[in-house]
């Protein structure tokens, strides 16, 4: 499983991002992999397509994209505090590297400090340059 931070998934549905080469590059690569995201993920995910009418657009293709949503687990609210007293994320990347961390899955992201925030806790982070 591969936990899919906001900015890849963005990048792949907006052909004008910056990184949507290498979004679609990283994509194609794990075809075969189970993708997931956090509820809030998902939520940045869909803020453009809802101010431009299009959310349910944008939740089919995730959809047919495949992507899960990682529920939170009851411990949540003390794990994500913990995360942003210690790792200095922003609450919407904590929330990412929960899911990856309830999950056990790799996580795809090009932010750089929180690819960092999740080696430093074990985890394999795909999308950053070699």
């Amino acid at each position: 499983m591969i936990v899919v931070d906001a900015n890849v998934l963005v990048a792949h549905f907006e052909t004008t991002d910056a990184h949507h080469d290498r979004a679609d590059t990283l994509l194609l690569e794990t075809a075969g992999e189970a993708l997931a995201a956090s509820p809030l993920t998902l939520a940045e995910v869909l803020v453009t397509p809802t101010r431009a009418g299009q959310v349910d657009r944008a939740n089919a293709a995730l959809t047919e994209l495949g992507v899960v949503t990682v529920d939170l687990d009851h411990d949540a609210p003390a794990r994500l505090a913990t995360l942003r007293a210690t790792t200095s994320l922003r609450l919407p990347d904590c929330c990412v590297l929960l899911a990856v961390e309830q999950t056990g899955a790799f996580l795809a992201t090009f932010d750089e400090r929180l690819a960092a925030a999740a080696r430093s806790h074990g985890h394999t982070v795909l999308g950053q340059p070699a």
